[in-house]
């Protein structure tokens, strides 16, 4: 198979690459400059000429808080870029994979959120990200969705590496505490994709490691395995940060259609969290 990843060179295309790479497909990585999904002509141009069987989507403006203030472009990308890639794929008779998030649901709810539940997004980004959505469901067949929710992994800033710096310059860590949601790995999360479209079995999916936590007691963890103990962290709230954006108190997603397909569970973020804090030498193994 021959796979196209559009927004290569970021955390999760970069893991998704490597992932396809070894169980034998053929990769064609388009980087942010060598492909401006927001131009229609050109994503025919480009995928034309490549002839993808499957084209993965991790192109996206995913600055929470900047979605805001520049909701034009966040539209321009998550959804009208989303839907040329959605056009093309389809012309071009490939399945498409697109990475969408738990922001589209509000938080409201007392239990992890299934695929079939009701959305409702609170911020720009999350609108613009199920626009996006849409705009895959309207214009190519042979599709998946995949949700997903606080990713961390190689070759990219993100929360853990964050706070393990800033364990470096502060003596105490203030952390949201009424934020909950699932961590998840990038290698674990790609993984799950090559397996989801080798099936291959079209649709919209919630792929996330196991078990959840808030952001405070992921900091809490992320130390302790780190084994860097001279630093405090205390619980904050949300609306203490004063951030442009609102946040879903809860999105925890329940992967309910992947275990109904019969795939094994992912495992907990926080073997997960171990297993990246090891091989990135932040970590003795164990």
């Amino acid at each position: 198979m021959h796979v196209v990843v559009c927004g290569s060179g970021g955390m999760l295309a970069t893991d998704v690459s490597m992932i396809f790479n070894q169980r034998g497909h053929q990769v064609s990585d388009l980087s942010i400059k060598d492909l401006d999904i927001t131009k229609l002509e050109e994503v025919r141009f480009r995928l034309k000429a490549l002839q993808p069987d499957l084209v993965f989507n991790a192109s996206g403006f995913t600055n929470v808080d900047q979605c805001e203030s520049e909701p034009d472009l966040a539209y321009q990308v998550n959804c009208l870029g989303t839907r040329n890639l959605a056009v093309v794929s389809d012309e071009l008779g490939a399945a498409m994979v697109h990475m969408s998030t738990d922001y589209v649901f509000e938080g409201k709810s007392n239990k992890p959120y299934r695929e079939y539940d009701s959305v409702n997004p609170l911020n720009i980004y999350g609108k613009s990200k199920y626009d996006g959505e849409l705009m895959v469901r309207q214009h190519c067949r042979h599709h998946y969705i995949v949700r997903t929710s606080w990713l961390f992994g190689n070759r990219s800033n993100n929360f853990v590496l964050t706070m393990l710096r800033l364990a470096k310059e502060r003596k105490l860590l203030s952390v949201v505490n009424d934020q909950m949601g699932s961590p998840t790995y990038t290698k674990d999360l790609a993984d799950a994709i090559a397996e989801l479209v080798e099936k291959p079995a079209f649709g919209t999916y919630h792929l996330t490691n196991s078990d959840c936590c808030t952001w405070f007691r992921f900091t809490q963890e992320i130390l302790e395995l780190a084994e860097i103990g001279n630093v405090s962290v205390e619980p904050i709230t949300t609306e203490q940060l004063k951030c442009p954006a609102k946040r879903p108190k809860y999105s925890v997603l329940d992967n309910y259609v992947w275990r109904l397909d019969g795939h094994k569970v992912l495992r907990s973020y926080r073997e997960a969290l171990i297993a990246y804090l090891v091989e990135e030498g932040l970590r003795r193994g164990g």
